[in-house]
C-alpha cells in the first residue's frame, strides 16, 4: 500500500492522462478549495433557503433549526459513503459505477437515472429563478414575480445557455466562474443574517421580534410528529448537490481523497450556513401569516424578498445591499444551473464510456477536455423540458417537478449509504473508524433517506401537497407524485431499452466486496 508521499510523487501532471481508466478529462485541474466551491455551490444555499424555508417553517415554526440540524444528519453519514467509495474507485460516475461493480449493473444504471432525472427536472427551476431575478434586480417587478411570463422564460434560457457555454470552455474557466459566484452569495448570505441579528439583539428591529432560543433545536417540542417529519423531508433536499465534488474526482488532484473530503466539508458548511440564516429570519421576521413573517402566503415563494428588505431599508445604503441580496439569490441559481451541467453531463460521460448509453456521450473534447457531447445534451434537453414546463399549468409544473426530484435524490443518495455498506461489508476488520465511516453510518444513512424518499412519495398523492393536480384513474392526484411516479416509469422503459441494445454492459459481473480497486 503506497504512502501519501509516493501518492504525491507518481500523480501525472493537470492535463495528463492518469491510469488505464482514464477518460480524457483535465485531471489535477481543481484543487481543496475548488473542489469545495463547487460542492457548496451546487447546493445553491441562498437560493434553497428562499423557496423552501417557508414551508419547513410552515411545518414546524420555531423547530425548523431542529429539522436543519437533525436533516444533517442522514446526509453527514451518506457523505462518509461517497468518500469511502471514491477512495477506492474514483469514477465521474459516482453511484452509478459504483453500484454497478458493487452490486447489479440493472441497480447501476437506475441510480444514473435517477441523477439525469433529477438533474433535468431541477434545471428549469433554477433558469426560471435566474430569469426572474434579472428583472426584479432592475425593478421590473411585474415581469420578475410572473414565473411563467415569456421575457422571464426567454432571460431563463439565456442564462442556461450562458452557463453551457461556460462549462464547454473547461473545467478551469467553470471553477472560476464558481469561485466569484459564490463569494457573492455566501457573503451576502452571512451579511443578511448578521445584521438581522444585530437588529434583533440591539433593539432596532420591527416589533414582535423574538431572541434566539435553545428550545428552538429541540425536537421534541413539535406539535405533530406528522408535520416534523414532513419537515424533515423538504429539508433534507435543502442540502442536495454537495456530490458535485465527486463527479469532478477525475478532474482533482489526489482524486481518491480530496474530493470526499470536499464533500464531507461542505455538508458541514451547509449546515452552519443554514443554522445561521434560519435563526436570524425566524427571529426577525417571526413565524406569522401576515407581514414580513414567514408564513405569510406572499412571501413563500422567496422569504428573502420582504425579510431582506425589512433589514436593510429601502433607502441609502440599505438599496443598494438589497440589490446585493437580489443579486445573491440571482447568482445562487445562475451557479447551481452551470454545476448542475457539470454534474450530468460527466454522469452521462462515464455511461457512455461503460456502455450503458449511447457511446457518442463517452465523448470528450480534445481541446477543452470536457465531455462535449454530454455537455450539449443538457443544455439542449435541459431547455426544451424548461419550454414544455412552462407551458403546463400556468408554470406550477416547474414546483413540482422541483418537489418530485426528492424521490430521485433519495434513492440515489439511499443507494449510495448502502453500497458503500455493501462493498465494505468484509473490509470492516481493519479498524473501528472502517467500522462506521464506511459501513454503519452509511448504511444509517441511506436506509433514512430511502424512508424519507418513501415518504414524500406517498404524501404527494394529495393535491393539496402539490401546485398542480391531475386526473389519474377517475382521481385527482398531486402533481408532484404525477411527475415522481412518472419519472420512475420512464426510467424502467429506458432501462428496458438499452438492455436489449447494449446487453454487453448488462452482462457484466460485480466486483468482490472490499476489491473494487486498491485502496490508495
Amino acid at each position: 500500500m503506497p504512502s501519501d508521499s509516493q501518492h504525491q510523487q507518481t500523480r501525472p501532471p493537470a492535463g495528463t492522462p492518469d491510469g488505464p481508466g482514464d477518460k480524457g478529462l483535465r485531471s489535477g485541474a481543481l484543487g481543496m478549495a475548488a473542489s469545495l466551491i463547487l460542492a457548496v455551490a451546487s447546493a445553491a444555499p441562498a437560493y434553497s433557503l428562499a423557496a423552501t424555508l417557508a414551508f419547513i417553517v410552515g411545518y414546524v415554526g420555531f423547530q425548523a433549526p431542529a429539522v436543519v440540524l437533525l436533516a444533517f444528519v442522514p446526509i453527514l453519514f451518506v457523505s462518509f459513503g461517497y468518500a469511502a467509495l471514491n477512495r477506492r474507485d474514483p469514477d465521474c460516475g459516482t453511484i452509478f459505477t459504483w453500484a454497478s461493480r458493487v452490486l447489479n449493473p440493472t441497480v447501476g444504471f437506475l441510480a444514473g437515472w435517477a441523477i439525469i432525472a433529477s438533474f433535468i427536472l431541477v434545471v428549469g427551476s433554477l433558469a426560471q429563478v435566474a430569469g426572474q431575478y434579472v428583472f426584479l434586480l432592475f425593478g421590473a417587478d411585474g415581469i420578475g414575480t410572473t414565473p411563467s411570463h415569456p421575457w422571464v422564460l426567454a432571460a431563463g434560457l439565456g442564462w442556461l445557455a450562458l452557463m453551457t457555454l461556460i462549462c464547454y470552455r473547461g473545467i478551469e474557466i467553470a471553477a472560476a466562474v464558481q469561485r466569484v459566484l459564490l463569494f457573492l452569495e455566501f457573503g451576502m448570505l452571512v451579511v443578511l443574517s448578521v445584521v438581522a441579528l444585530v437588529r434583533v439583539y440591539s433593539g432596532t428591529a420591527p416589533t414582535g421580534v423574538r431572541e434566539p432560543e435553545l428550545s428552538w433545536l429541540n425536537p421534541f417540542q413539535g406539535e405533530s410528529v406528522s408535520a416534523f417529519v414532513s419537515g424533515l423531508v423538504l429539508m433534507l433536499f435543502i442540502y442536495w448537490g454537495w456530490e458535485t465534488a465527486l463527479t469532478v474526482n477525475e478532474e482533482t488532484t489526489d482524486r481518491h481523497r480530496t474530493p470526499g473530503r470536499s464533500a464531507i466539508y461542505s455538508t458541514v458548511l451547509l449546515l452552519a450556513l443554514y443554522l445561521l440564516a434560519t435563526v436570524a429570519a425566524l427571529s426577525f421576521a417571526g413565524i406569522g401569516d401576515t407581514g414580513i413573517g414567514l408564513t405569510n402566503p406572499a412571501n413563500s415563494g422567496d422569504v428573502f424578498y420582504a425579510f431582506g428588505t425589512a433589514v436593510f431599508g429601502s433607502s441609502g445604503f440599505g438599496s443598494v445591499l438589497w440589490h446585493l441580496l437580489i443579486l445573491m439569490v440571482l447568482t445562487s441559481a445562475a451557479a447551481s444551473t452551470e454545476t448542475t451541467v457539470l454534474t450530468l453531463s460527466r454522469t452521462m460521460l462515464s455511461m457512455g464510456k461503460q456502455g450503458a448509453l449511447p457511446r457518442a456521450l463517452g465523448r470528450v473534447h480534445p481541446r477543452f477536455r470536457i465531455p462535449h457531447v454530454g455537455t450539449i445534451a443538457v443544455g439542449v434537453v435541459g431547455g426544451a423540458v424548461y419550454i414544455a414546463m412552462n407551458f403546463l399549468g400556468h408554470g406550477l409544473v416547474i414546483g413540482d417537478a422541483v418537489s418530485a426530484c426528492g424521490l430521485m435524490i433519495a434513492f440515489y443518495y439511499g443507494l449510495t449509504g448502502l453500497t458503500s455498506a455493501w462493498a465494505h461489508r468484509r473490509a470492516w476488520r481493519d479498524s473501528a473508524a472502517d467500522l462506521w465511516l464506511r459501513l454503519v453510518f452509511p448504511a444509517i444513512g441511506g436506509v433514512i433517506l430511502l424512508t424519507a424518499g418513501a415518504w414524500s412519495l406517498v404524501q404527494s398523492w394529495n393535491p393539496a401537497n402539490s401546485g398542480t393536480s391531475w386526473p389519474l384513474f377517475g382521481v385527482q392526484v398531486g402533481g408532484t407524485f404525477v411527475i415522481g411516479a412518472g419519472t420512475v416509469v420512464v426510467g424502467l422503459i429506458a432501462l428496458a431499452i438499452c438492455r436489449h441494445r447494449y446487453p454487453d454492459f448488462f452482462r457484466r459481473r460485480t466486483t468482490p466486496a472490499g476489491h473494487l480497486a486498491p485502496t490508495p
